[in-house]
């Protein structure tokens, strides 16, 4: 029995390691927003940008965006010229799926700053990225490399009382990347949060 507990506890902690690399190139992507419209990554290129694992019934992403925790990183840094893509993969009839009309409420709602919500419920995107938790994050910079990649902060609670006391690594890392170091002091990270609800393959 010890065995096979080390054995899944093993497994788990591989899994929650992403699938890309630090100053690998970020893996392109193309699909369509909450608004319609479709971006591309690449695109983007030239620019910072943030990806943001979301589902709006996980008690993680709850304590984030119920704090306004989130909404204010996307503000700070939306306002300095980073593209914020908030990723939604959860699959239909799964917790967090949602359609168009669903996520643009929820933007209005929760008062989101981010760049676009992107609907991914194929999984394909998220499969790309091995985005294993909501919130997962990732920073690429304006090179189209991945600068950082793993959970929003230092505490793995889903208590929202334990976000003043952490470090937000995005915060951090964007901060750091604006102000032109190469390499972030806090990359990578161990993700949190709850799975990301794929469909089945």
């Amino acid at each position: 029995m010890k065995f096979i507990i080390a054995t899944l506890i093993s497994a788990a902690a591989s899994l929650a390691v992403a699938g890309v690399e630090i100053n690998q190139a970020a893996p392109d992507f193309e699909l369509k927003s909450s608004q319609g419209k479709t971006v591309k990554l690449s695109d983007q290129k030239g620019k910072w940008v943030v990806l943001e694992w979301f589902n709006n019934e996980c008690p993680y992403v709850e304590k984030h965006y119920g704090t306004q925790n989130m909404q204010s990183l996307q503000k700070k840094f939306t306002e300095k010229g980073v593209v914020w893509l908030t990723m939604a993969s959860s699959a239909p009839n799964k917790q967090g799926h949602m359609t168009p009309k669903q996520a643009n409420k929820i933007i209005a709602d929760r008062k989101a700053s981010q760049t676009a919500l992107l609907l991914d419920p194929s999984g394909q995107v998220g499969r790309l990225y091995d985005a294993k938790t909501t919130p997962h994050m990732f920073v690429i910079n304006p090179e189209g490399k991945v600068y950082y990649h793993g959970a929003i902060d230092s505490d793995s609670s889903f208590k929202p009382s334990t976000i003043k006391g952490a470090k937000n690594y995005v915060d951090i890392a964007l901060s750091e990347g604006l102000a032109g170091k190469k390499q972030a002091s806090v990359s990578p990270q161990k993700p949190y949060g709850c799975s990301v609800k794929y469909a089945s393959k």
